[in-house]
Formats: C-alpha cells, sequence, structure tokens
C-alpha cells in the first residue's frame, strides 16, 4: 500500500497575552480576528492558543478562505496617550 504524502505549513502568528483578573491569561490573536482565548497558567495559555489558531486556520480552510499572512515588518509597541481633566 502506498503511503499518503501529508504536506503540513507552519504558520506563525503574533500572540498577544493578557493577565485576566481573576487569574490566568487571556490570549488573542491581532491578525485573526475574534480568535482569542484563555488558560489559568501561561502554559496553558500558549497551548489554548496553539489550538485556536490551528482551529481558525482549519475552518478558514475548509471555507475555502485566504489565510491571513502576518507580515514580518510587523512592530509591536506600546502608545502612551494622555488626557486633561
Amino acid at each position: 500500500m502506498a503511503k499518503k504524502n501529508i504536506k503540513h505549513k507552519v504558520y506563525n502568528f503574533t500572540a498577544i497575552f493578557e493577565p485576566a483578573k481573576e487569574g490566568g491569561y487571556v490570549v488573542y490573536i491581532p491578525s485573526l480576528p475574534g480568535c482569542a482565548t484563555q488558560g489559568e497558567t501561561f502554559e496553558e495559555a500558549e497551548s489554548m492558543a496553539k489550538d485556536a489558531i490551528e482551529g481558525y486556520l482549519k475552518t478558514m480552510r475548509d471555507l475555502k478562505e485566504e489565510i491571513p499572512l502576518e507580515s514580518e515588518k510587523m512592530i509591536i509597541s506600546k502608545i502612551p496617550a494622555v488626557i486633561s481633566s
């Protein structure tokens, strides 16, 4: 029996981990609108983010939608904002 060649493509996305007030982390994937998850520990949140991203991409593939590619030149920075009282 011939083996079926399965091709894998690796995508890399920026994840933002925000500490939750009740503990753990909430994770957002800015390049994938609506893709968010959470975990009780950083490690769990990271694993949950990987699962969320893979599920998101599989759904896009099944719907025959184009998978967005994150720019390699993305810059992440904090921007201070001042408001007067």
